[in-house]
């Protein structure tokens, strides 16, 4: 069966997006849509696909079946709840939104018109994260003790003057953790499951005119147990590619970017000699460390073909709308906990007060 694609938002993410989608097989690009028509009109000649000048006409084009949100990250509420009721399956770009309440609408209304929801967090398909979980789900670590996450990058002031929205609350939502580092925040809580509780600090230390952070760290106490730590800046010349650590009273293993930097298990497996030979053949790009566009789409594809999937069998996607709305909520949290300076437990009752 084929699937016909719009995209809502054509800044520099719907690239990917486009990207992907001619990348996935059964998946074509028929339509766009954004507030700016000028940039609408130059995504369509670029990628051969219909401008509209309303969302309202392109949700009643017939040849539209799926749409990716692709706006910026406090404005994805309106078009994924537009095109729910439209009957049309949604996909949302990172944040699925910018507070448990806009997440929780998206959510119910896409449940409730029947229509399949999901969160772009492409780094849990890379082929290197699957064997991190599958090493988590086979209890390879033992006891789970640490669970560290590091997204230490470099972004620009003319990054944040380049876009009036960008470094707001009102459509970022938040800093270097809602927009950069909640990638990494989503891989690390898929591997070691939920947070309990979480105490954190935030500042804006390098950049001017924004309000949001560029500077966080947290530190964590997973349900299981284990301790950890969440660092997260875009105030680190020249920026590094970001890291997990997960380590175990049986094991520890580091990803980096998409690669695999250490593999240490007291009991080996038939697996571990592939792994450990491949450590030396990195293959990770920049990551967006430094320059945003420094992304790969493989990710974005594959995520595309796990939806598409879904709707053909009538099942869940991997990362659905409430996989997508648990960073939201850790995040929420560690600017409360910043906010507060007290310890915050998880789950949240309610969406914290806006930090000024």
């Amino acid at each position: 069966m084929s699937y016909g694609f719009a995209i809502i938002g054509t800044g520099m993410i719907s690239q990917f997006h486009a990207r992907a989608i001619a990348d996935v097989r059964g998946a074509k690009l028929v339509a766009c849509f954004d507030q700016a028509p000028a940039y609408a009109e130059k995504f369509s000649a670029q990628h051969d696909c219909t401008a509209y000048g309303s969302l309202k006409e392109l949700l009643a084009d017939p040849k539209v079946d799926v749409v990716t949100i692709a706006t910026p990250s406090g404005a994805h509420l309106e078009p994924a709840l537009a095109a729910a009721k439209a009957g049309k399956h949604v996909i949302v770009e990172k944040p699925l939104e910018i507070t448990l309440r806009r997440c929780d609408r998206i959510i119910r209304e896409c449940e409730k018109q029947g229509v399949t929801l999901a969160t772009i967090f492409p780094s849990r398909f890379h082929d290197s994260s699957v064997k991190m979980k599958r090493a988590v789900e086979a209890k390879r670590f033992g006891r789970m003790t640490l669970g560290d996450a590091y997204v230490k990058w470099f972004r620009t002031q003319e990054y944040y003057d380049s876009g009036a929205w960008r470094g707001t609350w009102k459509f970022d939502g938040g800093g270097a953790l809602m927009n950069q580092a909640i990638h990494t925040v989503d891989l690390l809580t898929w591997l070691m499951g939920p947070v309990a509780e979480i105490q954190a600090a935030t500042a804006t230390l390098a950049h001017r005119r924004i309000e949001v952070e560029d500077v966080a760290t947290a530190t964590l106490r997973f349900a299981n147990g284990a301790l950890g730590v969440i660092e997260a800046t875009t105030a680190a010349y020249p920026g590094y590619l970001k890291r997990i650590e997960l380590h175990g009273s049986e094991g520890s293993a580091v990803l980096e970017e998409e690669d695999i930097k250490a593999w240490d298990f007291a009991k080996k497996t038939r697996g571990d000699a592939a792994i450990l030979r491949a450590m030396d053949a990195p293959k990770s790009t920049g990551g967006g460390a430094a320059d945003p566009a420094a992304i790969g789409h493989h990710g974005h594809a594959m995520l595309f073909r796990d939806v598409l999937k879904a709707i053909g069998g009538g099942t869940v996607p991997s990362v659905d709308g409430h996989e997508g709305r648990r960073s939201v909520e850790i995040i929420l949290a560690i600017y409360q906990a910043a906010a507060t300076g007290k310890t915050v437990k998880l789950p949240l009752k309610r969406d914290p007060a806006r930090p000024r």
